[in-house]
């Protein structure tokens, strides 16, 4: 980008048209020969399904009694067969593939599963849509509506505390506890 800067280029035509130079000079500068030509990568010896699972992102996870696991903010919950009756209690493989598959494993097998996302949720139209849902849930809205307006009540209100006014000292006690006069002017300090 510097050097696309100093030679004043602005747009792409110009600067594919300067790339080919720029390559040269700056391969002349920083290039480094090897010691030997002939090309000396090893042969990859790995069946290429394998290679997918060394190219992925692959995890063990405990699996509950319920036969579930958490991932990635999804609930996976394995299918009960022969396999998966015995994984209680245990680790197995996860595997996350870049193309957004996933696969559980317990020693190489892949087990059949599905996924419970935390983060479902429910469109307005959807239940608005619905005419027996629409009666309930208005209810259940009134409800919460009521019991948000109520005062939130501290621990020590609902173990009988209440705050005892400020005593005024000075004043006889039937002065206290009777209301002031209108023409009473309150004094702040």
């Amino acid at each position: 980008m510097k050097e696309l800067r100093l030679a004043n280029i602005c747009d792409a035509e110009a600067g594919n048209a300067f790339l080919p130079e720029f390559l040269e000079r700056y391969n002349e500068r920083f290039a480094v020969r090897a010691v030997r030509a002939e090309d000396l990568h090893r042969p990859l010896n790995i069946v290429p399904t394998r290679l997918n699972d060394i190219l992925c992102h692959g995890e063990q996870r405990y699996v509950s009694e319920q036969l579930a696991m958490s991932y990635d903010r999804k609930q996976i919950i394995l299918e009960r067969n022969d396999v998966s009756e015995g994984l209680g209690g245990k680790y197995v493989d996860l595997y996350d593939f870049p193309d957004g598959r996933l696969e559980v494993r317990w020693k190489g097998q892949a087990l059949p599963y599905r996924v419970f996302s935390k983060d479902q949720r429910v469109s307005h139209t959807a239940i608005v849509e619905n005419k027996r849902l629409r009666h309930a849930l208005s209810i259940i809205k009134a409800q919460q509506d009521t019991k948000c307006q109520s005062k939130v009540e501290t621990n020590s209100e609902k173990g009988g505390y209440r705050k005892t006014p400020r005593k005024i000292y000075g004043l006889p006690e039937e002065q206290l506890n009777s209301p002031p006069p209108a023409e009473a002017v309150e004094m702040t300090a």
